[in-house]
């Protein structure tokens, strides 16, 4: 049968277009350290070996399939083996406890639970709770002691595509969570629609080509690993270097010793690139795309990058849409600081105001996106999906304002948003000067409640070592650059800061401990 367009086995149609174009250097596997390069003919063949194994188990069309595993080649091919199934991937996070898993599997469903043998306790602990009771677990690797199915077996079955699943573009393809960082994960759901364009509208945005290796060493449970680089690179026949995690030595090797074009990260990976003694050596300025998300990136690493001639910018992006939607062209990187640039080719932006009116340049207001690239909503969850998805708008519940031309910045969350006197305090603005600091290696600003402004800003700094810094101190440094009613009135110093599986910081946590929410 044929198809309908954008659904599907478009792994096996790039198979077919570049079958002998590296896919895949993989340097995932814990047992070898020796890189192992996949070309997409190789890649197609074993991934129609798993879709044919998972089909021997039961998983069919709109079915679950749950993955706990770091980065592995397993992993893509269970990603694009339930695209050819019509199966739904669900990523859980490997960072959270079984108690925390227990919820999101209860609610999704799945069929099968695949593990990676490195979280054997994890699972065990997982298997034993009533939610996930109905679940078959398998092993992705093949254990004497483990008595569940192996994924590994497969291998053992051909290598040819299973008869084409009559999909639609708006069927299911992934449920990837939410950061989570104000209450339990949300699962949106990717369609094989939003995949797909997410790829188009970065591919013909950013300018990827079939050339292109992108270093893939962020976690693939979250959309940053999946679709930032890697699906589009697949779309369009490049390379993805597969890591199985975030690695600082090994990211310098791979810079100084392969082709790599594209890099992806989180302000923290850039802040500890940029404080480790490689930094000074290693040859950046040939990467042509380094991409900061996740979370606000401080000043500093901008101007880091800046000296050494890279164009380091920063994206904005959502699990419910896309990830990406916006670029700065590089000729406006560095008169436009901070700026995430101009939406993608088939992404439709508004900023508006608490009553729905757009805003002026200038003004800020929330975020609102709309695209093929946005997810529908929610898996199973009407209320949350209602709350956020508004005649096909997604509320991304970010702030942001336009300058004269249309460039957009986002100054932060409107629910980390703080008054202080009547005027509105902007936590990554003050977190941005901040960081220009030289003894803060991090930090974090929240609002606190207080009687006579009724908020001010709190900010936690982790400090380089043996340094000291006092509020008096800090508030003159940043008075330089931020107006008064913008400086912290309280500092509180910490060893680590708080993070969520994503690298964002986690502002809930502190804002509990601080007893302010």
């Amino acid at each position: 049968m044929q198809r309908p367009a954008l659904v599907g086995d478009w792994l096996g149609r790039r198979a077919q277009l570049s079958p002998e174009a590296l896919a895949i250097i993989d340097l995932s596997r814990a047992d070898n350290p020796e890189p192992r390069d996949i070309d997409y003919a190789t890649l197609d063949r074993e991934t129609n070996q798993v879709a044919r194994w998972l089909a021997s188990q039961g998983v069919g069309l709109g079915d679950r399939v749950a993955i706990l595993a770091k980065n592995r080649i397993e992993y893509v091919q269970l990603w694009f083996a339930c695209g050819k199934l019509g199966a739904v991937l669900q990523t859980l996070n490997w960072r959270l406890t079984a108690a925390e898993l227990e919820p999101l599997v209860a609610h999704a469903r799945p069929r099968l639970l695949c593990w990676d043998r490195e979280f054997s306790a994890l699972a065990a602990n997982l298997r034993g709770r009533p939610g996930a009771s109905s679940v078959q677990f398998v092993a992705l690797d093949r254990s004497d002691a483990e008595p569940d199915p192996c994924l590994s077996s497969c291998r053992e079955l051909q290598d040819t595509p299973l008869p084409a699943v009559e999909l639609a573009p708006s069927d299911p393809w992934v449920l990837c969570y939410t950061g989570g960082t104000t209450g339990t994960p949300k699962a949106a759901i990717s369609t094989h629609a939003t995949v797909t364009w997410n790829a188009i509208n970065t591919a013909s945005s950013w300018g990827l080509s079939h050339g292109d290796v992108a270093v893939l060493n962020a976690p693939m449970f979250h959309t940053g690993g999946l679709n930032v680089f890697t699906a589009p690179l697949i779309h369009v026949g490049g390379c993805s270097i597969l890591c199985r995690e975030f690695d600082l030595e090994q990211l310098y090797d791979l810079l100084e010793r392969r082709p790599v074009s594209c890099l992806f990260g989180v302000p923290a990976m850039f802040q500890a690139m940029q404080a480790h003694p490689r930094w000074a050596t290693a040859p950046i300025e040939r990467v042509r795309t380094i991409i900061s998300g996740g979370a606000p990136c401080p000043g500093p690493v901008f101007e880091q990058f800046w000296a050494r001639g890279v164009d380091f910018k920063t994206g904005y992006g959502l699990t419910e849409a896309g990830p990406n939607n916006f670029w700065l062209p590089r000729e406006r990187v560095r008169d436009k600081p901070g700026a995430v640039g101009w939406p993608l080719m088939h992404v439709e932006i508004r900023i508006v105001d608490a009553g729905g009116d757009a805003c002026g340049p200038g003004e800020v207001g929330e975020l609102w996106i709309r695209g093929p690239h946005v997810s529908p909503g929610y898996y199973d969850d009407p209320q949350a999906t209602a709350a956020s998805f508004v005649d096909g708008w997604l509320k991304t519940g970010d702030l942001a304002h336009t300058d004269a031309q249309g460039c957009v910045t986002i100054v932060g969350r409107s629910k980390e948003m703080f008054i202080s006197g009547g005027e509105n305090v902007y936590p990554a603005e003050v977190e941005s000067a901040i960081a220009g600091h030289p003894d803060v290696v991090d930090v974090a600003v929240i609002g606190v409640p207080d009687p006579r402004w009724g908020e001010v800003g709190r900010a936690f700094v982790v400090l380089r070592p043996g340094a000291q810094l006092e509020l008096a101190a800090l508030q003159q440094f940043s008075g330089e650059r931020l107006a008064k009613y913008k400086l912290p009135r309280s500092l509180v110093i910490l060893d680590v800061m708080p993070r969520t599986s994503a690298g964002k910081l986690d502002k809930r946590r502190l804002g509990i401990e601080q007893g302010s929410i």
